[in-house]
C-alpha cells in the first residue's frame, strides 16, 4: 500500500467536499448517509464498520452502516464483542504496524472469515491510542479491491471520521472552526445583507448563501438570521484561519 499518490483536481474537489459535509455529522442517521453519499465519491464501498474504543483499548461500541439491510447474523460476525471479525482485524492492524490493512478474501485466518461471509475485500484504519479513546474504521468490498490511493483516502479521512464517531458517542455538537467561505457568509451576516447582496459580494448564488447558512444555523443550533448573529457572538465561534 505504499508510494506516492498525487491527487487528480478532481479527487482533490470530491476530497475537500467530504471533509466539509463530515463537519455536519452528529447523528448515526447522518453518519449514514454522508457514508453513502459524499464518502463514495472518494472510498466506494458496500458497508462500513465503525469501531470506537475505550481509554484501555476495549471496544466500546460497533457500527455497521450498510446501504440495504444487513441480515442480523452478518452483523453479529462483523461486530460481535472480542469474536467479531471486526475485532480479529483490528488486532491485526496493530500487530502489523497500525498502518492501512488491505485483506482480499482467500486462504488465511481473517481472509477465509471474509470468505465465508461473502466480502471479498476491506481496507482497515483506525487513530491509535488518544486520549479521548481510540476509533477504528472498516470499509468492505471495495469495487476491484483497495489500493494505494484508496488507502491515502482514509488516512485523509480518518481524523474527521474519528471526530465524527467520537461526536455520536457524547451525543452533543462539537464547536468547530469556520470555514473560509463560512466565515465570509457570517461576517455579512453580522452586517445585515440579505443573501443576494451576499450572493453579489461574494461571486456565489443565493442558493450557495442559503447552503451556507443552514449549515451555520444547524451548526449553532439556530433556526433564524437573528438568532445566528447572536449565538455566533456569544460564543466567540472560532473562524478558521
Amino acid at each position: 500500500m505504499d508510494g506516492l499518490v498525487i491527487l487528480t483536481r478532481q479527487e482533490q474537489e470530491y476530497l475537500l467536499h467530504a471533509i466539509e459535509s463530515s463537519l455536519e455529522l452528529a447523528e448515526l442517521r447522518e453518519l449514514f448517509l454522508w457514508a453513502q453519499g459524499q464518502l463514495q465519491a472518494v472510498l466506494p464501498h458496500r458497508m462500513l464498520v465503525c469501531m470506537q474504543l475505550g481509554p484501555d483499548g476495549d471496544v466500546v461500541r460497533a457500527e455497521l452502516l450498510h446501504a440495504g439491510a444487513p441480515a442480523p447474523a452478518l452483523a453479529d460476525a462483523l461486530c460481535a464483542r472480542s469474536e467479531g471479525l471486526a475485532h480479529a482485524v483490528l488486532r491485526r492492524w496493530q500487530r502489523e504496524g497500525a498502518l492501512p490493512l488491505a485483506l482480499s478474501a482467500g486462504a488465511g485466518a481473517e481472509e477465509g472469515r471474509l470468505a465465508a461471509l461473502g466480502i471479498g475485500n476491506l481496507l482497515a484504519h483506525g487513530s491509535g491510542p488518544l486520549p479521548g479513546g481510540a476509533t477504528f474504521f472498516i470499509a468492505c468490498d471495495i469495487p476491484a479491491g483497495p489500493d494505494s490511493r484508496h488507502a491515502h483516502f482514509l488516512r485523509l479521512l480518518l481524523p474527521h471520521l474519528h471526530v465524527a464517531l467520537l461526536r455520536l458517542a457524547a451525543g452533543v455538537p462539537v464547536l468547530r472552526a469556520l470555514s473560509p467561505r463560512e466565515a465570509q457568509v457570517l461576517r455579512w451576516l453580522r452586517e445585515g445583507k440579505n443573501n443576494e447582496e451576499i450572493g453579489r459580494i461574494l461571486g456565489i448564488s443565493p442558493l450557495t448563501v442559503k447552503n451556507h447558512l443552514r449549515r451555520l444555523y444547524r451548526a449553532l443550533g439556530v433556526g433564524n438570521r437573528a438568532h445566528a448573529v447572536a449565538r455566533s457572538a456569544a460564543l466567540r465561534w472560532p473562524l478558521a484561519g
